[in-house]
Parts: structure tokens; C-alpha cells; sequence
């Protein structure tokens, strides 16, 4: 017998097991969870492991804000060997001798923070006229998707042996760390992989606060739908203009000057949803949550 799935309104911070894909694990989620609706907020590849945010219900409005958001990886890179997916799970395509000291492995992962031009694996869900770049390679497409400009924080290495690195990567969006395991072996002159890969952080949500799924059931709470958008400026609507904005019309707000996202709020802490600042304090209601709104606390004690 079919179990009915239930409205769920909020955000599980899961931790991702190996060898799912991000829609398998969010599948898996939602059907333990029993949840209607549900999206996740950036791929995983099956190899990885770690923090992949759920949205459920409601909470699936602010997903685009996790996509964009920072994010933290742990990974294993393994020195001497290329392969076609840029990960120990493709063919080995060349195997070379590693000969570069400590130092030169510092000094080319130097090269490697800020902002860089990065062309992102062929086995990759980027598509190209509709169809995934990783759909061509296995069709024997040599093609590569094109350069992009990403943001490198902070690369540190926690660990070195003979042929294996472990590094801690800080970056933005769009960051391909098999591109820069694959990268640097290029340039060390002997070839590198990702042997493991261990997402650690996605904006404020870490890695010690993530669910795993074989944990994840009917009664798991949810973090509250508007905890993807902290980053945001909140806004605290008097009555009359909470109901303007429900009706997802524009109000102006005194004192507000400057222009982009703005989380609202009426009066007693309800979230209502998402809208953007225009100049002189005109705020444009962009996306609303449903009248429930959201069980969060007051905006006193979100400081």
C-alpha cells in the first residue's frame, strides 16, 4: 500500500552518502521523510560525500540562494595518474612519475586562488544545447565546455604522502574540484585525480549539522524555510504593509536606501517571503510563502 506523502515546509542539511547522485539522494530523502515536494541545492557528484541541502515545500523558493552560495570541500587527490573523468572512477588515460617536492606543489596551488579561468570537466552536467556535456563524452564527444571565471577563497594542505594530497578548498560557485585536481597534475608535470571528495560547508550549513540519510525518517525536523537566506537583510513589516505585500504588492519602507534582496517579515516574526529593495525604500514583493509562513522565531532574536 502506497503511503501518501504530506506537506513538509523547510530544509534538511543531509549528509550525502557515495554513490548516489544528488536527485537519488534527494529522492531517498523525500520518500523517508514522506515529503510532496522537495529540490536540492547543487550537484553532487556520486563519488562525493557530504552537505547537500534538501529543500522541501515552501523552502524550495530559496534554493536558487543556496546554488550561488559559498561552499567547502575536503579532498583527496591522487599524484601520477590522469583520467577521463578527472576522478578515480574514469579510465586512466597516462601515468607519470611524481617528482615534485613540497614546495613546488605550495607554489603551483598558489596559483590556484582568487580568480581564476577554469574549463570544467567533459563528464559534467553542464550542457550545451540542451544536452549534458557528460551525455557527449560518452558518446565519444571530445568537446570540452568552455572556460569560465570562478573564485578560489583558500586552498590549504592538511596532509602529503608520496602520491596523494589532501587539501582543504574554500570557493564559490561553479568551482569544479576535479578541474583543479586535474590542473594541477598537469602542471607538477605527473598528472592528478580526485581519489575522494568531501563537501564540508555550503554558506552557513556544515558538515557537523548534516543528517546522514540512512538517519533521515518520518519525524527528522526541518530547519526553518528561510534559514538559506541569513545572508539577506531582513525587513520588518507594520500590519498594514504586510497585507500589501501578501497581496504581492509594492510598499515603500522609510529610512531604506540602496537596492537588492530583503527577507520580510510582519510584524510578530512571520516570514512572508522575498523581495527586492529598489531605490527610496521601494520594496517589491518577488517570491511568497504560503500563508503558513513558517514557524520562526521573532525578529528580536535574530539580531
Amino acid at each position: 500500500m502506497k503511503v501518501p506523502c504530506v506537506q513538509r515546509d523547510g530544509l534538511l542539511v543531509l549528509d550525502k552518502p557515495e554513490g548516489l547522485t544528488s536527485t537519488q539522494a534527494l529522492g531517498q530523502a523525500r520518500h523517508r521523510l514522506r515529503a510532496c515536494k522537495g529540490g536540492h541545492t547543487g550537484t553532487l557528484d556520486p563519488l562525493a560525500t557530504g552537505v547537500l541541502v534538501l529543500c522541501f515545500g515552501e523552502a524550495t523558493k530559496a534554493a536558487s540562494f543556496l546554488v550561488d552560495t559559498d561552499k567547502r570541500y575536503r579532498t583527496t587527490i591522487e599524484l601520477g595518474a590522469s583520467t577521463t573523468t578527472y576522478d578515480r572512477e574514469g579510465e586512466v588515460v597516462a601515468r607519470r612519475p611524481v617528482t615534485a617536492s613540497d614546495g613546488e606543489i605550495e607554489r603551483a596551488l598558489r596559483g590556484f586562488v582568487g580568480h581564476i579561468d577554469q574549463v570544467p570537466p567533459r563528464f559534467s552536467a553542464i550542457k550545451q544545447d540542451g544536452k549534458p556535456f557528460y551525455e557527449r563524452a560518452r558518446d565519444g564527444d571530445l568537446t570540452l565546455p568552455a572556460s569560465r571565471n570562478v573564485f578560489v577563497s583558500s586552498i590549504d594542505v592538511i596532509s602529503r604522502t608520496a602520491c596523494e594530497l589532501v587539501l582543504d578548498i574554500a570557493c564559490g560557485k561553479g568551482v569544479y574540484v576535479r578541474s583543479l585536481a586535474h590542473d594541477l597534475g598537469e602542471i607538477l608535470g605527473c598528472g592528478g585525480h580526485v581519489k575522494a571528495l568531501r563537501r564540508l560547508a555550503v554558506g552557513r550549513f556544515t558538515i557537523d549539522e548534516a543528517v546522514p540519510l540512512a538517519d533521515v525518517g518520518p519525524e527528522t525536523p526541518l530547519q526553518r524555510s528561510d534559514a538559506a537566506l541569513e545572508g539577506l537583510p531582513a525587513v520588518a513589516l507594520p500590519g498594514f504593509l504586510a497585507r500589501a505585500v501578501r497581496r504581492g504588492q509594492s510598499v515603500h519602507v522609510g529610512g531604506r536606501d540602496g537596492e537588492g534582496w530583503v527577507r520580510l517579515y510582519d510584524d510578530g516574526g512571520v516570514f512572508l517571503g522575498i523581495g527586492w529593495q529598489a531605490l527610496a525604500g521601494e520594496i517589491r514583493p518577488k517570491r511568497l510563502w504560503a500563508a503558513a509562513g513558517g514557524h520562526v522565531e521573532p525578529m528580536g532574536a535574530r539580531g
